[in-house]
């Protein structure tokens, strides 16, 4: 919103007045130089004082509702630029004035209304742009954006869609064609820095923005994105410490930036406070209900993230993600196909999309939709290409790691699984069962077997159990067969497992015979077949007795 403005001539002062101001030596600023140096809370304490002594500015209420406007209070600014519409003098162009708060207070029915009641202007255009893509109405955004011209204004109306639709490249290309033409256009280095974190290039935006703080160094918006680039490139504890500085800026009279603040500092701290603070943004910051439903994920509460999102229609990559995610979560939790199909789709559709197949996430969507098929040779050449920004990433080793085994490159699965510091990943079974069998491929039996011994008595310990067993006796490993399957029968008495443990101690006995196990290996090969009441046991062990009094290897 631009006003045209004719400076307002000096009025005349007392003499008390002036001759104190010119004794005192003080420069009152005008409110030219408040919007100047775009300090528009000093614009508006300006006026405010200005008439409540009686001497107002010419048109000071579009004024007021400008600097209101562009402090972020939208709803004083609806206020007033809607009493002026009731005025009968009201100057036509404020209706699209009014339209602009109407917008940012996401009323986009009403915006439109008001708006169709202004002349025809380029800011009128530009709102109907913005809100035909609000509406996703796609032709009339077309045509829309045939009436955008090559002007500064309607470039970055263009811009902005181009973000919004997830556009990024495009988006970058016009802010950087806008800053060669005008070196002084600096915020555009602060848009350039928003799209190369939505392309995930984060020490890229990180490096741009710096440009920018150089000249702005209190800026709410580039502090809050230089927060969330310490977050994705270190941790939290370094985004955290970033936000405090933007936090001590006690001159930010943005709210939205109060309400961007609160918001990242539960992202940043894991969730903390989540449900105090995220439920009331949802309709204020988009991230908001995407986060909720993170938080809700974390927290192992898949159904209710799956009510929060079940009814969002995305309109970016990370909501097509997260619903990706969590119709993943609840297939896997409840065996259904039919949610995992639909996760295949969304992961599909950013994986496959012009603007997302050569970003990091495009490529992990991908490697997920391929997960689902069971299509692991992809899964690895996909993750592959982006290991290196996943180092310590605990999730993405988990799923690199499967998807080696299931390629059975045991070698490479173990090194990425002992690669995981994550207690409760490091406890599933999935991880468990993996690192076992990697172990057993890699001829490290003990090592699988000592993973048993930490296990409790379970269902899933059962389980380990019958894959160290198979697994074992199939890579040669007879001996720690052997204690797998003695544990088994115990287990479960009235089973065939004393087929795999007659099978495994003979393996034994073989290798024994051909010097490539230890002789004292076989006392305890008899122990365990003592412990069967099978009748074939007495006729193997007499055997085993006769060598080792022939060898003279002591059993008793």
């Amino acid at each position: 919103m631009i006003l045209s403005r004719v400076k307002p001539a000096v009025g005349g002062e007392t003499s008390s007045v002036s001759e104190k101001n010119k004794k005192n030596k003080i420069n009152i600023p005008t409110l030219e130089e408040y919007l100047q140096q775009r300090d528009y809370l000093g614009a508006l304490t300006l006026l405010e004082f200005q008439r409540s002594i009686g001497k107002q500015e010419e048109n000071t209420d579009l004024w007021i509702g400008f600097c209101a406007f562009h402090l972020g209070d939208y709803k004083r600014a609806m206020e007033v630029y809607k009493s002026l519409t009731e005025k009968p003098d009201c100057l036509p162009d404020v209706w699209v004035y009014l339209g602009c708060t109407m917008f940012l207070l996401g009323l986009y029915k009403e915006a439109e209304e008001a708006s169709l009641k202004a002349p025809e202007s380029s800011l009128r255009n530009r709102l109907l742009f913005h809100l035909a893509h609000k509406f996703s109405d796609d032709s009339k955004l077309f045509n829309l954006h045939q009436k955008l011209q090559d002007v500064t204004e309607d470039q970055l109306s263009l811009a902005s869609i181009h973000y919004m639709r997830s556009h990024y490249q495009a988006a970058i290309e016009i802010y950087k064609c806008l800053l060669s033409s005008d070196r002084d256009f600096i915020a555009m280095k602060v848009y350039v820095a928003l799209c190369y974190y939505k392309l995930s290039y984060y020490d890229v935006s990180q490096e741009v923005l710096a440009g920018y703080l150089q000249n702005i160094p209190d800026s709410a918006i580039a502090l809050n994105l230089k927060a969330c680039n310490y977050f994705k490139l270190y941790n939290s504890k370094a985004a955290e410490a970033e936000l405090k500085n933007l936090t001590d800026i006690s001159s930010c009279p943005f709210e939205f930036a109060q309400e961007l603040i609160r918001h990242n500092q539960v992202v940043f701290s894991g969730g903390q406070g989540a449900l105090q603070v995220l439920p009331p943004l949802i309709d204020v910051i988009p991230e908001a209900k995407l986060n909720l439903v993170i938080y809700y994920l974390r927290q192992d509460d898949v159904q209710e993230a799956y009510n929060l999102i079940k009814d969002l229609v995305p309109a970016t990559a990370e909501g097509y993600i997260l619903k990706g995610v969590v119709n993943a979560t609840l297939g896997q939790q409840h065996v259904t196909r039919d949610y995992l199909n639909v996760a295949q789709h969304f992961f599909q559709s950013v994986g496959n999309s012009a603007s997302e197949c050569d970003t990091i996430p495009g490529r992990q969507c991908m490697a997920s939709c391929y997960f689902l098929l069971r299509r692991f040779k992809d899964v690895v050449v996909y993750l592959q290409s982006v290991k290196g920004f996943f180092y310590n990433d605990d999730t993405f080793n988990f799923n690199y790691g499967q998807a080696k085994v299931a390629t059975h490159k045991f070698k490479e699965a173990e090194e990425i699984f002992l690669l995981i510091q994550s207690e409760k990943l490091k406890s599933d079974y999935v991880y468990l069962s993996c690192l076992a069998r990697c172990y057993i491929m890699n001829h490290k039996g003990r090592l699988a077997w000592e993973l048993y011994l930490k296990m409790g008595t379970s269902s899933d310990s059962f389980s380990l159990l019958q894959l160290i067993a198979n697994d074992c006796y199939k890579m040669g490993q007879f001996y720690y067969a052997a204690k797998a399957f003695d544990a088994l029968e115990k287990l479960d008495p009235s089973s065939n497992y004393w087929e795999g443990k007659r099978g495994a101690c003979v393996g034994i006995f073989q290798l024994i015979l051909a010097n490539k196990e230890s002789k004292e290996t076989l006392k305890e090969v008899v122990l365990l077949l003592r412990n069967s009441g099978n009748p074939q046991v007495e006729y193997i062990i007499r055997a085993m007795k006769k060598w080792a009094k022939d060898n003279r290897v002591f059993l008793s």
